[in-house]
């Protein structure tokens, strides 16, 4: 724990920043970069890699100058956290220059991992085939002696591929060589790098998912799974599940309704649906013995293959005392055309279940009144090019003002909607009406009311609010008492995860996440998205994506730390727009890296991890502080 260690340690003297100064400017993301500038010409190497990696979480190009010279700082820290600046600024550099003089194997493995996330292939840049210097050095990179080089270029691989790989091919000798990789190393993961980059390449080479089928890692055999879609009878259900999903037929799917994992169950009877299997074995998990997860599952496979049966067994589950089921029901009305209970169920009292059930004008009208953020979302969204758009402007300009005057910033996307409808629909009137929006404390908002008044009211109009201004840092004494700090969180019925938290890594999320715990903000909330072989999301008052545990934004603090399996982070919608509510990676999920916070790793609790189903409840989250010397 080495940076919050020197924040109560370091004896520096000016003109030097201290160490809580230079996360402090990091925080503000501001253009003022005196701190930052004098930590990187200090000669501590602490205060040097803060400083890197506060420009690089920056994300603006214009700073790579600003640490250039620590491109050739003696200490590899402080080398490789530059170069992943450079990866995270999208910033250009001469790679081949570093390659050549850089001898390091975890400097090295930065610096391919780095220029893997090149420029050309950000997310959102257009396809472009990569430069062919870059190809060549990380195919290059898979000789490299050292595992932890190797890992850096099987990485940048699987960057460059994900971003690229649908406007160029990789090359015979690339593909080659990633093959020969997956049979040679010793890591697992970086085997299951390979198989992600090799598929994202388009290649699904037999010989390759053949070897992969038999290996140790259950997580490479899963993706061995995907690429041949080949069924496998596996030990881990995460295997089990893959096959499911990609091979299943109604004789497999007879057999996984008895899986000991819930998650292979669930998807078994989406195959019995799917391939049409059976009628009478699905009726029959339809049964009140079987869990209402199932019941409802079963009730959406027979939707696909009976109608008559699935008719016959809506109404038990639209009356269900669990309001995630008659969600679920919901969707299963709306397949079966059932307009009596969807009429009903878009009139339910949990907001969820309006949502799901939401089909009417009507229903959109009442649902602009609800405090649920998702459920004004549902609204709005339902008026999208609709006939009925332009009367019903002024319950959509009254939801959105009522919201505004809540001050709340984590409520950007039903406002943002609402937004959106008005500036198809607005007339004059409608639109002068949101001129305070243009002082809103959300600068998106503040634009965009602008930008209505301007073509709908035909008056130019700037927005006020530019930035967005977020809550202050937390104090020297909060990050310090940090240190060492794990967590434990209490499932009802399922056990407990223990967690050690990474404030090395993300200081500020975990002090948010740390000072929600305390105030007991996370007791009774539910895991409302899971999402099998890819993460677990909850901790969100209305139990969907749109209701937040705080009032402003969390910063992102990416780096280093991977979306490994059991690890923790912070679900946004873009950048910088963390809500407090978590998720939980099941499997490593490389393609979250250096876009994601990481705030925690699993201690203990991965079987419990394993087990949590949609409705599971946190009942607890109790913060374990190490003593302070």
């Amino acid at each position: 724990m080495w940076l919050l260690a020197a924040i109560a340690l370091q004896t520096t003297t000016p003109p030097a920043p201290t160490v809580y100064q230079v996360l402090a400017a990091e925080y503000a993301r501001g253009t003022d970069t005196r701190v930052l500038d004098a930590a990187v010409a200090s000669r501590d190497t602490v205060l040097q890699r803060l400083a890197a990696r506060a420009f690089g979480r920056m994300e603006r190009a214009e700073y790579a100058s600003h640490i250039a010279p620590l491109l050739k700082s003696p200490a590899a820290s402080v080398r490789r956290e530059t170069l992943n600046a450079y990866g995270q600024m999208s910033a250009s550099f001469d790679f081949a220059t570093v390659l050549s003089s850089e001898r390091d194997a975890t400097v090295r493995a930065a610096l391919y991992e780095t220029i893997g996330r090149s420029p050309a292939a950000r997310p959102g840049a257009p396809a472009v085939p990569p430069s062919a210097a870059v190809v060549a050095a990380l195919t290059a990179g898979l000789r490299e002696p050292d595992a932890a080089a190797r890992a850096g270029a099987a990485r940048g691989l699987e960057s460059l591929l994900r971003r690229t790989g649908r406007a160029s091919r990789p090359s015979s000798e690339t593909v080659g060589a990633m093959r020969q990789a997956v049979r040679d190393n010793g890591s697992a993961e970086i085997r299951q790098l390979l198989l992600i980059a090799l598929a994202l390449g388009g290649d699904r080479d037999s010989s390759t998912l053949r070897v992969a089928l038999s290996d140790t890692s259950a997580q490479v055999r899963r993706l061995a799974v995907l690429g041949s879609r080949q069924w496998a009878d596996d030990t881990s259900p995460l295997v089990r599940y893959q096959a499911m999903r990609v091979a299943g037929t109604c004789e497999r799917a007879i057999t996984g309704v008895r899986d000991e994992s819930q998650h292979v169950v669930l998807a078994a009877i989406d195959v019995l649906g799917d391939q049409k299997c059976p009628v009478a074995l699905i009726d029959s998990l339809m049964r009140r013995g079987f869990d209402w997860r199932v019941r409802t599952r079963a009730l959406l496979a027979l939707t696909k293959v009976d109608t008559t049966l699935a008719k016959a067994g809506l109404p038990a589950l639209a009356a269900s005392n669990v309001w995630q089921a008659r969600a679920h029901a919901a969707t299963a009305a709306k397949a079966l055309k059932d307009n009596t209970v969807l009429s009903r169920l878009a009139r339910d009292t949990a907001p969820n279940v309006a949502i799901a059930a939401l089909s009417t004008d009507d229903d959109a009208l009442r649902a602009l009144g609800s405090a649920h953020s998702g459920l004004v979302l549902a609204g709005a969204t339902h008026f999208k090019g609709s006939p009925a758009l332009a009367r019903t402007v002024g319950p959509i300009v009254n939801a959105l003002l009522r919201l505004s005057t809540m001050r709340v910033v984590t409520n950007r996307d039903p406002r943002i909607a609402l937004l959106q409808r008005l500036q198809e629909g607005a007339d004059s009137a409608s639109a002068m009406r949101l001129t305070p929006l243009t002082r809103d404390i959300d600068p998106d908002v503040a634009a965009l009311a602008a930008t209505i008044i301007s073509e709908r009211a035909h008056i130019p109009t700037k927005p006020v609010t530019t930035r967005y201004a977020p809550t202050s840092f937390p104090t020297e004494a909060t990050l310090r008492a940090l240190r060492g700090a794990t967590a434990v969180i209490q499932l009802k019925g399922l056990g407990s995860i223990e967690i050690a938290l990474l404030p090395d890594d993300a200081p500020v999320t975990v002090a948010t996440f740390v000072q929600l715990a305390e105030r007991r903000v996370f007791n009774g909330l539910t895991w409302h998205r899971i999402v099998p072989v890819f993460v677990l999301q909850g901790g969100s008052p209305g139990a969907d994506e749109y209701d937040a545990l705080t009032t402003t934004f969390m910063r992102d603090e990416v780096g280093f730390a991977r979306h490994a399996r059991g690890t923790l982070g912070i679900s946004t919608r873009g950048r910088d727009t963390g809500d407090g509510q978590l998720f939980i990676n099941l499997v490593d999920n490389f393609r979250l890296d250096h876009d994601y916070t990481v705030f925690a790793t699993t201690l203990k609790g991965l079987d419990v991890m394993d087990r949590v189903q949609e409705g599971d409840v946190i009942e607890s989250v109790r913060i374990v502080r190490r003593a302070q010397r």
